[in-house]
């Protein structure tokens, strides 16, 4: 007879005895950093200005933006409507100063009558921001629709166009 027990009876650590394969390993790494890269680049629920369309009991689809806005992806055009030198310059001085993505003031092709923010799709939350922090009514706030009231700014996300009621 031998001295040596058998290999089950044989003294083992404590703990767990499981090692996995490389390539089970390779495959969950390759899982896992695939996951996390789908993640952060799909837009979820709370992405800025991502427009949310619901049907309400008539039928009738209801389009809603949810989130906080990233103000610093906002790009901000401010254009003086008023005869009134440097307007454009302060209210650009002062969305920057909140964090907005302005771009150089400039002026209106037109005198504006009053205040209007013109938005293009999906960003109707930040012109309404806009908005609440120049202290002007969200009535103000309009979809940019075919209006162009400053030169070159077809496809800036936000368009101020500041009139008397901003002066005073």
């Amino acid at each position: 007879m031998s001295d040596r027990m058998p290999p089950s009876h044989e003294a083992r650590p404590a703990g767990s005895h499981y090692q996995p394969s490389l390539w089970v390993v390779l495959v969950i790494v390759v899982l896992f950093i695939g996951g996390a890269v789908v993640m952060l680049r799909s837009p979820g629920s709370s992405t800025p200005g991502a427009p949310t369309t619901t049907t309400t009991a008539t039928g009738s689809p209801t389009t809603t933006t949810t989130g906080v806005v990233n103000r610093a992806k906002v790009t901000v055009q401010v254009a003086n409507g008023t005869t009134v030198t440097g307007l454009a310059g302060s209210y650009t001085q002062k969305l920057q100063l909140l964090n907005w993505a302005t771009l150089p003031p400039g002026n209106s092709t037109t005198r504006a009558g009053q205040t209007i923010i013109y938005f293009n799709p999906g960003y109707v939350r930040a012109a309404r921001e806009i908005a609440a922090e120049i202290k002007m009514p969200a009535s103000i706030v309009r979809p940019r629709g075919g209006a162009n009231p400053i030169a070159n700014a077809a496809h800036d996300d936000i368009i101020l166009v500041l009139g008397p009621n901003a002066a005073g």
